[in-house]
């Protein structure tokens, strides 16, 4: 592909452009370590790095142009200056790799909670009733049954379209954060279905406010195919707001909800282990099993089982389908102890999902309920008030402990742990800042038929290390329940 091909549908200052435009284009890059000969290097300011600063480094590894925004009037090869890199990192990523988003059918999920269930779900369903799908999320990607690490919810724009050319599914399913909707990562993507979940207090330490963090999430249904279609919670309340504001554009719009308006109806929702709810779809009501326990389990359940209609997937089929579903790592998974006693590991981490979560175990549980939980350093220090009452108010007994400190000195976060406890906490409370003796002192209390709940990190594996070897929540309940083996 030639330099002009690429350019094509970028706006630049030409002036720094010098008259090489045929220039052979070999790939891109927008690190300057993955710069080879005849490269594009996009260079991007970011919050640690400046791109800018490796231009040099880029051109000695055989850049043969440069795109950026700050002035380089003296650059050796053609140098196009731009108003934003990241916006146009997606652009000439879709139009190198030859917009692979058009060529598939893609689907986008947004919301604060049951982005990763719901796309493993409607995976589950859609494989189930014939295609083939690609999964691009939090947990992993998964691209012609291949999985990938990833360490993003959404990868950047480079990524995206090197992952959509590389897929030779019919599908390709994606979550998309409010992080990487606001950093133009799904610049270039084009959609076929877009979801919202929901949206309550989450990321606002980055967003500012949650009006802006609803602005972002928006986003991503501006990127709808001309027929594509928004399917949308309408029983949140920016679910209704967003429901609204595409209604004037002139989108595809199919709701749904207990509101009586919408087009897929949930009513008659049974909280009661298995659950199950009643949709009500074209003036026929039907039973739908939910294979995940939860109240927001059964709204999960709604939103896939409406994308695969979408889809033409047959009723009975896709309930058949959502019967066989195994579940998700780290969400809501159970555990049996050789005490009686049972684990749940979670990745709730917002005030909404972990009132899920405490709740349902309460709601099936008559016994005691042991809450171990943290928080993130440098996150939503707003949301720690409202998730120590919630924990105070349904659990029978919690531990504060660590999550990831993100650089945080870990005495400033036991301290915040230390004030959380006084001014929300009670005598149900106690802080233990080791996670591993944490999760280990919580299992010690527990009796035949309690439950321990583990909120916070769910699958993903500790950036810290503590007293016990191990990486993950799911590893400190294995080495525990092994070490009470051997001792035995």
């Amino acid at each position: 592909m030639e330099l002009k091909q690429l350019l094509e549908n970028v706006p630049f200052e030409s002036q720094y452009v010098i008259n090489t435009m045929e220039t052979d284009v070999t790939g891109l890059a927008d690190s300057s370590s993955t710069v080879k000969s005849g490269y594009v290097f996009i260079a991007i300011e970011g919050y640690n790095f400046d791109g800018h600063d490796y231009i040099d480094d880029a051109i000695n590894k055989g850049a043969s142009a440069i795109i950026g925004e700050k002035s380089f009037p003296q650059c050796p090869v053609p140098y196009i200056k731009v108003s934003n890199s990241k916006k146009t990192l997606g652009i000439v990523s879709a139009t190198y790799y030859q917009n692979p988003s058009h060529h598939k059918k893609v689907i986008g999920i947004t919301g604060t909670n049951g982005k990763t269930t719901t796309s493993y779900l409607l995976k589950h369903i859609l494989e189930d009733i014939g295609y083939s799908c690609s999964l691009i999320g939090t947990i992993q990607n998964i691209i012609n049954n291949e999985k990938l690490n990833t360490n993003n919810t959404t990868p950047n724009s480079l990524q995206l379209n090197q992952l959509l050319s590389q897929s030779n599914d019919e599908i390709i399913i994606m979550e998309a954060s409010s992080q990487g909707l606001a950093e133009y990562r799904l610049e270039g993507i084009e959609f076929d279905l877009c979801l919202f979940t929901n949206l309550s207090h989450e990321h606002l330490n980055y967003h500012g406010t949650i009006e802006n963090y609803f602005e972002a999430k928006k986003e991503l249904f501006y990127k709808l195919k001309h027929n594509g279609t928004a399917i949308i919670n309408v029983d949140d309340y920016y679910g209704e707001k967003l429901a609204e504001e595409l209604h004037h554009t002139g989108a595809n719009i199919y709701t749904f909800g207990e509101s009586k308006n919408a087009d897929l109806q949930l009513h008659e929702l049974n909280l009661t282990y298995p659950h199950t709810v009643n949709l009500k779809e074209n003036q026929q009501t039907f039973s739908v099993p939910s294979p995940i326990p939860g109240y927001h389990n059964l709204y999960n359940t709604a939103i896939a089982y409406a994308a695969a209609r979408i889809f033409d997937g047959a009723r009975d089929d896709i309930i058949h389908s959502i019967q066989s579903f195994s579940g998700v790592e780290g969400r809501f998974n159970i555990y049996n102890l050789s005490n009686g006693a049972k684990v749940v590991i979670d990745h709730a981490h917002t005030a909404d999902a972990i009132i899920n979560c405490l709740q349902t175990v309460k709601d099936f549980n008559k016994n005691q309920l042991l809450h171990v939980f943290g928080f993130k350093g440098n996150k939503d220090i707003e949301k720690r008030n409202e998730m120590v009452k919630i924990s105070a108010e349904i659990s029978d007994h919690y531990i504060l402990t660590l999550d990831n400190l993100n650089n945080v000195p870990q005495e400033e976060m036991v301290q915040s742990l230390q004030e959380l406890q006084k001014d929300y906490g009670n005598k149900k409370g106690e802080i233990i800042h080791d996670r591993t003796l944490a999760i280990e002192h919580a299992i010690s209390l527990s009796q035949e038929g309690d439950w321990v709940v583990i909120t916070g990190k769910g699958h993903q594996e500790y950036q810290q290390t503590y007293s016990h070897p191990v990486h993950s929540d799911k590893e400190v309940v294995q080495f525990l329940q092994k070490k009470k083996l051997e001792k035995n």
